[in-house]
């Protein structure tokens, strides 16, 4: 590079997010956000659990009030087509003109694959392939050209999976069992509310483990190379948040001070993300390892993200560095202190542990060449094996 050529160059894209609330009541906060965005039809996506073993829900909709239009609580883990489908006609037949989510990162997707099948009237799963992020020669997804949805919405997440910060959503086609991406800059929330309250409803390693899933986002999109000075302050001080956010739910579950923490360390993480930080085979396998395998998002980076680290130590061992370092342990290797974070958080480090046996490699490999991801990692991936001893190391 010349002496005259910046060392950096990039660009860094704001989200279409028009606000985030974060440490007051998801129930209060939803309506004054109603009432701003003057919806009139406001259908609420919540999970089983939330609505049926919680009065969460109930007290969202006693805030709605005459606002309130409807309820689907009936959205599996991973966001299938026909269930997407199913809520999207509920949400139509409702009349919905905002959308409001309260759960985990597979509803939050829902919701944004609800509002796209309402802006273009899509009513049967096939209708959604001509939606889907297409795969481009290197590997990568460039999504198609359609119009963004209209509709609103509004994310509670109770989870740290941190979808509701992007433009994407993962759908999966259950005819092939594949989790497909779907990508536009208007899917993304408009506004989002971070109550560490009603996480308290989520299972502790849920919990825990999206956690992991936020600390990924960190660590992968550091130690990308391909980040900037502004974005590399802010995902080290999320590593430096979680560090000691997690063990501190872990210690005390009922402690809202240190989920806020985490809460918002998974916001400052996705908040250094729109610079263009690249995610890398922490995520790429992850991905499939959620939608052909059926494991959750937060463990899947439980138990893939030391071992990725290992497979790229030798082209990003300084940035490793400085991840050990922000975790507390200078000096450390960082692949072992995160695995040993992960054991000290009581959750999954190897595959068998969550139903991933060898049997199922060789087709995880394959359908990984297939991710966006996949190309961006640090230490490049060219063949489907490279996957498969990352698989081996996992096991």
């Amino acid at each position: 590079m010349s002496a005259n050529t910046p060392s950096h160059q990039g660009t860094f894209v704001f989200s279409n997010i028009e606000r985030i609330v974060y440490g007051r009541p998801a129930a209060q906060s939803a309506r004054a956000e109603a009432d701003r965005l003057d919806a009139r039809r406001v259908f609420v996506m919540a999970s089983r659990t939330m609505n049926r073993t919680t009065d969460e829900v109930q007290r969202m909709r006693a805030s709605l009030g005459d606002r309130y239009a409807g309820l689907y609580d009936a959205m599996p883990s991973h966001t299938p087509r026909d269930a997407v489908i199913d809520a999207a006609n509920a949400a139509r037949a409702a009349a919905a003109d905002l959308v409001i989510t309260f759960g985990g990162g597979s509803l939050t997707d829902a919701g944004k694959m609800v509002r796209l099948c309402l802006q273009h009237g899509i009513d049967r799963v096939e209708g959604l392939d001509a939606f889907r992020a297409r795969t481009m020669g290197d590997g990568r997804k460039a999504a198609t050209d359609y119009e963004g949805p209209r509709i609103p919405q509004i994310a509670v997440p109770t989870t740290l999976s941190a979808g509701e910060f992007n433009a994407s959503a993962g759908c999966t086609d259950t005819r092939r069992n594949v989790k497909e991406g779907y990508r536009h800059a208007k899917m993304i929330p408009a506004v989002i509310i971070l109550d560490p309250a009603p996480t308290v409803h989520a299972p502790l390693p849920v919990f825990l483990s999206t956690g992991i899933r936020a600390l990924d986002h960190a660590v992968e999109g550091f130690c990308s190379g391909k980040s900037n000075p502004a974005s590399d302050g802010l995902f080290l001080h999320a590593i430096k948040l979680l560090a000691l956010g997690l063990p501190a739910v872990k210690h005390d579950p009922a402690d809202l001070d240190a989920r806020l923490q985490c809460q918002l360390a998974m916001w400052v993480a996705m908040a250094a993300r729109q610079a263009g930080a690249p995610m890398g085979a922490s995520h790429a396998i992850g991905h499939v390892l959620g939608g052909t395998c059926g494991v959750a998002h937060g463990f899947t980076s439980c138990l893939m993200l030391p071992h990725v680290m290992r497979y790229n130590h030798g082209v990003n061992a300084g940035l490793q560095a400085q991840v050990a370092e922000a975790m507390g342990r200078k000096g450390e290797d960082a692949a072992d202190v995160i695995a040993a974070f992960v054991a000290g958080l009581g959750l999954p480090r190897r595959l068998s542990e969550v139903g991933v046996t060898r049997k199922h490699f060789q087709t995880i490999a394959e359908h990984c060449m297939h991710e966006d991801w996949t190309p961006q990692n640090p230490r490049r991936i060219e063949s489907v094996q490279q996957i498969v001893d990352i698989l081996e190391a996992a096991a």
